[in-house]
């Protein structure tokens, strides 16, 4: 068995897997039982294919077998076994095609299973935290990392979303009363998420996750086709595809690159000007949300040929603004950036203590890494080199993934 053929055969189960995930919740209404026979079919084809190579319709073998799990799940559930029993053995059940049924938002049964993840019995961080599970494949751990707490908590949340479902007896249905504009925010915070976790991994040796990046973009093209008039949906995509064009410059010999050095010719001219055409378009409506402004950020930067050229002024506008809407250390400390980069390091470093003192900016879980790093690349603008290398080597000491580690390591001294 050749690498190259065990990679196509994890490309398949990853790409096929929402699919399946969503046939066998739209024919037996059950999210948990139906996620644990998802993944004893994949399981099941990793071991078979590889032995008996990859079948011509793959997503029909995953069903099928996926189907006969979830039915030996159900019969072995001593509590439900004759309800359950009743329920397969139905003529009319059994009868039923196990194909899709109407779309909601298309014929794609990831995007469609995503909108129906964002069910009204569950919180919004539930939705996240379950879709990201389901749809977007990332671990635990990686959702963990996105909502900044412990791998634990994130665990017992997302067992708890399921047990929700189950008890509300959810069939991942549209009713008349759902908001789908509710739902459609929620899609789009899930996607988003998505995105992050693949420009910059939680760990590991890569600094990028390619799948999931364009995964999400995928996705969210999807999304914006059937939400054509939703103008944050279309900033959205336009965000990803304007940060995305920036990816293969980010890295060099495996050591990080920040954009301020970046060579600009690598990046991607066709998503960029795809990129700016959205949130142009999508800008003129009047309705600005964060993603738009988000990407009017990025579609800033890449209007500037060079580093000298960036309009950082306009940029520390644009997220004082973002700011107001979502007042989180993200965003706050972005704007510290930007504000120093258009009126100085003393700027900078001022704002960034004022905000540490209001908001403990520093050792704040999403940022601390960060926060660190931006403080020591100020500290070294002004000149304070032995603090800037102090501040770096705390940095490093915070970052999970190994290429920003190791760029930290190498501007602390170590």
């Amino acid at each position: 068995m050749t690498a190259s053929v065990d990679q196509r055969i994890e490309r398949i189960l990853r790409e096929e897997a929402p699919q399946v995930l969503g046939a066998l919740v739209r024919r037996f209404g059950r999210f948990d039982a139906a996620e644990d026979a998802t993944q004893e079919a994949l399981l099941s084809a990793h071991t078979t294919w590889r032995n008996e190579g990859i079948p011509v319709e793959p997503r029909s073998w995953l069903i099928r077998v996926g189907y006969r799990k979830l039915i030996d799940l159900l019969r072995s559930e001593d509590a439900d076994r004759r309800r359950e029993q009743e329920w397969v053995d139905s003529p009319e059940k059994r009868a039923a095609p196990l194909t899709p049924g109407p779309a909601v938002v298309g014929h794609d049964d990831s995007l469609e299973l995503l909108v129906l993840c964002c069910h009204p019995a569950l919180s919004d961080a539930s939705r996240i935290a379950l879709t990201l599970r389901a749809v977007g494949g990332l671990t635990t751990a990686e959702i963990a990392r996105a909502y900044g707490v412990s791998e634990a908590t994130m665990a017992t949340r997302i067992s708890r979303a399921k047990q929700t479902l189950r008890n509300a007896g959810a069939r991942f249905e549209l009713t008349v009363a759902d908001d789908l504009r509710t739902r459609l925010a929620a899609v789009s915070r899930v996607l988003y998420l998505i995105f992050n976790e693949g420009y910059t991994a939680t760990a590991g040796e890569a600094l990028s996750r390619v799948d999931l990046t364009q995964e999400a973009i995928r996705l969210t093209r999807m999304l914006a086709g059937v939400a054509a008039d939703d103008a944050e949906v279309q900033g959205l995509l336009a965000l990803m595809l304007l940060t995305e064009a920036r990816r293969d410059a980010r890295q060099e010999d495996d050591r990080l690159v920040l954009m301020r050095h970046q060579d600009r010719s690598r990046w991607d001219a066709a998503l960029l000007d795809e990129g700016r055409r959205r949130i142009e378009a999508a800008w003129k409506r009047g309705e600005l949300g964060p993603y738009q402004i988000q990407a009017a950020i990025a579609a800033v930067h890449a209007e500037a040929a060079t580093e000298a050229d960036t309009d950082w002024t306009q940029i520390a506008a644009l997220y004082l603004w973002l700011e107001r809407l979502e007042p989180t250390a993200p965003v706050r400390l972005s704007r510290v950036v930007a504000v120093a980069r258009a009126f100085g390091a003393p700027r900078g470093l001022a704002l960034l203590d004022d905000l540490d003192r209001k908001h403990g900016i520093m050792a704040d879980p999403l940022v601390a890494a960060r926060a660190h790093s931006v403080r020591a690349h100020l500290l070294d603008d002004l000149g304070r080199h032995a603090e800037s290398r102090a501040e770096f080597r705390a940095a490093a000491e915070l970052a999970v993934n190994e290429v920003e580690k190791r760029y930290l390591r190498e501007r602390g001294g170590a």
